[in-house]
C-alpha cells in the first residue's frame, strides 16, 4: 500500500484552512487552529491514531469559534478522503471504548462511502473553558460528511465535560486508527461486496 497522504486548503468568506494529513504517521502534529481547545482534541486523534497532522486556520474568531471548528473538520474530513483513495486493502470498520477518569466512550467507524453521523454526547456543562460543547459535534458533522463515513459516538458516562470530549476524541482515533489500518487478508481488495466505497 502506497504512502497515503493528502493536502487540502479551503477558502471561503469566514475562513482559511489547510490541513495535511499522512494516515501512515507517527502521530506527529502541528496544529494553529486559533481555538486552544480544538487543537487540544486533534492532538488526539494524531497521537491515538498514529496519522500526522497539521492544521492551519484563520477563521471570524471575533464573532465565535463556530465557522472555524466547523470547516476544520469539513477540511479534515476533505483531506481523509483523498488520503484513502479507493480504500483497497483496509480493515474499513473500526471501533473503540476508552475512558477518562470517570467518563467513558464508544465510538464505531464504517469508511462505507455514506456520511452519517450518530452522537449520543448529553455533556454536563456547556462551555469547556471557552470553548462551546455544541462545537464537538459541529467538527464532527463536518468530517463525517465530507469524509463520507459513518461514525456513531457514544458517550456512556461522564460527570466532567473536558472528560467527556475528550474520550470521545480518543475513541474516535483509536477507531479509526484501526478502520484505517491494511488489512493483509484484504490486499489489492475493496472491503465490499459492492466492490466500490
Amino acid at each position: 500500500m502506497s504512502q497515503r497522504s493528502a493536502e487540502i486548503v479551503r477558502n471561503t468568506a469566514e475562513t482559511q484552512v489547510r490541513v495535511a494529513v499522512g494516515l501512515d504517521g507517527e502521530g506527529r502534529a502541528k496544529l494553529a487552529s486559533g481555538v486552544p481547545f480544538l487543537d487540544h482534541m486533534l492532538d488526539q486523534i494524531a497521537r491515538h491514531g498514529l496519522v500526522d497532522l497539521e492544521v492551519e486556520a484563520r477563521g471570524d474568531l471575533h464573532i465565535d469559534a463556530h465557522h472555524t471548528v466547523e470547516d476544520v473538520g469539513i477540511t479534515m474530513g476533505q483531506a481523509f478522503a483523498q488520503a484513502l483513495g479507493d480504500k483497497k486493502g483496509i480493515r474499513r470498520y473500526g471501533h473503540a471504548y476508552v475512558p477518562l477518569d470517570e467518563a467513558l466512550t464508544r465510538v464505531v467507524v464504517d469508511l462505507s462511502g455514506r456520511p452519517g453521523l450518530h452522537w449520543r454526547v448529553e455533556f454536563t456543562r456547556a462551555t469547556i473553558g471557552a470553548f462551546d460543547v455544541d462545537l464537538a459535534r459541529e467538527f464532527f458533522q463536518g468530517f463525517v460528511n465530507h469524509a463520507m463515513v459513518t461514525v456513531h459516538v457514544d458517550n456512556l458516562r461522564g460527570e466532567n465535560a473536558h472528560h467527556q470530549c475528550e474520550s470521545a476524541f480518543k475513541a474516535f482515533a483509536r477507531a479509526l486508527r484501526a478502520a484505517i489500518e491494511p488489512d493483509p487478508r484484504q490486499a489489492g481488495r475493496i472491503p465490499s461486496t459492492k466492490e466500490a466505497l
